[in-house]
């Protein structure tokens, strides 16, 4: 395979801030289609992005049916992940599908048996995992600097940081608010890290308390209450099958001074770890000749990520080990689907329990 022809289906936000500036700057890969239900943006993209012969669609079945396209990105609302991938894996193409898996585990599901029937890889857009301070401390668990972690923390929390653009707001095409958006983020880290996807029990609660606050106080302007119909808090305790605990937060709109959108805590019993969010910071504690310490890797200096000379942004990596893995399978798939699939059904029984008043309990 001389190079890589990748289509994209969703040309909006996520696809012109992440993955098509990603793409661009690897010299083996080649866009050559675009799918939006809205042309104008397809249209865009082709000429943005695209090869000189690039062509653009409105109906992403039309895509599909090409031939000559390798690898497909699915870059939609939340609700339309599934169907377009199990679609695009069937139609013989590997897979990016964007954050979150799906809206529910059912069609998360679907998924992941798709691309086992098919052979085809698969992959989800979790590109946190790609941070430095990220990749660092994989390396300090998997050395036994924490030993047992047994106690995590996952924070998606936001002051006043309501999404108002395209479909966030709303429940039918999204599945969710903060949770499903930024909290999957955060849960996704710290499963990663503890190495850990065996849940056994979920007991959550989500609040819409802010929402209908009208021309309210926000970074991205006021939001329409009317047009907020997912819960705007969600919080969630976890506990897996070997005893360990996860409490997770997730809040777009939240009264704190507290405001950690991507932080996760992790306790073990030779020592602690905890990330600062946006602000690629990682601190590890712990005890050494009886006294406490803290120390703060220099995560400028090179060397964390996961092949010779790489630089750039975490979506920039992931972009480049992602194709890496399509080119050659003895490259690590990174995010594996099976691992977004327990994120998902996490999720799902935070929903769950919220709604029934009730925890749910994983078989």
């Amino acid at each position: 395979m001389e190079k890589v022809r990748i289509g994209i289906i969703g040309c909006g936000g996520i696809a012109n801030n992440k993955h098509m500036p990603s793409l661009a700057k690897l010299p083996e890969v080649e866009m050559v289609a675009f799918c939006d239900i809205v042309e104008e943006k397809a249209q865009k993209a082709a000429k943005d992005f695209g090869t000189p012969d690039a062509k653009w669609y409105v109906d992403y079945k039309e895509l599909l049916a090409r031939k000559d396209i390798d690898v497909v990105h699915v870059l939609t609302p939340n609700k339309q992940h599934s169907f377009i991938t199990v679609d695009a894996l069937e139609s013989g193409k590997h897979v990016m599908c964007e954050k979150p898996m799906a809206i529910n585990s059912e069609e998360a599901r679907k998924m992941l048996d798709a691309a086992k029937r098919t052979g085809k890889k698969l992959t989800i857009g979790y590109q946190n995992r790609y941070k430095a301070e990220i990749q660092y401390l994989k390396k300090c668990i998997e050395a036994g600097d924490l030993g047992e972690i047994y106690y995590a923390k996952a924070l998606a929390v936001r002051r006043r940081g309501v999404p108002t653009w395209g479909v966030f707001l709303d429940a039918e095409n999204q599945g969710g608010g903060p949770l499903i958006d930024i909290g999957t983020h955060a849960l996704d880290l710290t499963l990663y890290e503890m190495n850990n996807y065996e849940p056994q029990m979920v007991v959550g609660s989500t609040f819409r308390k802010l929402a209908d606050t009208e021309n309210a106080a926000n970074i991205w302007g006021s939001w329409d209450p009317k047009k907020f119909t997912v819960e705007d808090s969600a919080f969630g305790f976890i506990k897996m099958k070997n005893g360990a605990t996860i409490s997770l937060d997730a809040s777009w709109a939240l009264n704190t001074l507290r405001a950690d959108d991507g932080k996760i805590v992790l306790c073990g019993d030779k020592g602690g770890a905890d990330t600062l969010g946006d602000k690629n910071v990682l601190r590890l504690n712990g005890e050494k000749f009886s006294k406490l310490y803290v120390t703060e890797p220099d995560l400028k200096a090179g060397g964390v990520d996961f092949y010779a000379g790489s630089v750039g942004k975490p979506e920039e990596i992931e972009a480049r080990m992602w194709i890496d893995h399509v080119l050659d399978d003895s490259k690590p798939l990174i995010v594996k689907p099976e691992q977004a699939y327990v994120v998902t059904q996490i999720l799902e029984a935070i929903y769950e329990s919220a709604k029934s008043g009730k925890p749910v309990y994983f078989e």
